[in-house]
């Protein structure tokens, strides 16, 4: 009896098992409360907004690379991705899914941390926030590297999980930049070059971040492009602010508009090289 050589090798199936639902059910619930927790500090019930926590550090005008108002809009996008998420995650077709066993904690921990954040921006401790929105990053950063290993399940999942995680990592990392800034300059650090230098150095800075981020990514097309979205955003929005309001600085606005060209662009380059190779 003889053997087709070319008879494809079963593929073993998962089997979901008790932690796979304890998971399930955890980040379903952890999602509601940090997301409650997170609109709730961030004043979206009538409480103080974050651009009037902490002084008003974080306001619009109180640094050359904090991005104006309407930059913020995009959390909206995010807690609607990642909510859409936590019920995805949660259905019992996915429970033994190898991409969301690897990353739904993660996400989990990331929502934690940035209810975290908008509680520590609340207290004015300013110096524990750039400490705690750096390991939001990091996780973020965790999870993108999971994401680029194995490929989505289906184009679905690419798009609540990859394209949520993109915006949000994005968005995340031009709000580092922003916070680290705000921080220094709260303190009175004068670091010796001028708030226009250190400002094109931040927002030149997001666009090397945003080219590093394309280049890792360029094998996942949805996060890769997610986060170039989000960072062109948040560097635009940079742009505008300087170009009009109480803060101009128009050798700013043009370093932050390029940076947001050079974001937006860098996925589409990236991932159309990976697709050709």
């Amino acid at each position: 009896m003889s053997t087709d050589r070319h008879t494809a090798t079963p593929q073993p199936v998962e089997v979901t098992t008790t932690s796979d639902r304890v998971r399930q059910v955890t980040v379903l619930v952890g999602a509601v409360v940090a997301i409650a927790g997170a609109a709730f500090g961030s004043g979206a019930f009538g409480g103080q907004a974050i651009q009037d926590a902490a002084g008003g550090a974080l306001a619009a005008d109180a640094t050359v690379v904090a991005p104006d108002g309407p930059a913020f809009s995009i959390w909206s996008l995010i807690y609607l991705g990642l909510a859409v998420f936590a019920v995805y995650q949660a259905l019992p077709r996915h429970a033994a899914d190898t991409r969301l066993r690897a990353v739904s904690w993660w996400v989990l921990a990331s929502m934690l941390l940035n209810a975290a954040w908008i509680g520590v921006v609340q207290t004015g401790v300013l110096p524990l926030s750039v400490l705690v929105i750096g390991v939001l990053v990091a996780v973020l950063a965790v999870i993108l590297v999971r994401l680029v290993r194995t490929p989505p399940t289906n184009a679905v999942q690419a798009v609540v999980l990859d394209g949520t995680v993109g915006l949000y990592l994005g968005w995340a990392s031009v709000a580092t930049l922003a916070n680290v800034a705000a921080t220094l300059a709260d303190a009175g650090v004068d670091l010796g070059l001028g708030a226009t230098a250190w400002g094109v150095l931040v927002v030149l800075a997001g666009a090397v971040l945003a080219v590093a981020y394309a280049v890792f990514a360029a094998g996942r097309p949805v996060v890769a492009v997610g986060i170039g979205l989000a960072m062109a955003w948040g560097l635009g929005w940079i742009a505008v602010g300087r170009a009009d309001g109480p803060l101009v600085d128009t050798t700013v606005a043009l370093a932050a508009g390029l940076a947001a060209g050079v974001a937006l662009l860098a996925p589409v380059v990236t991932t159309l090289r990976a697709r050709r190779g």
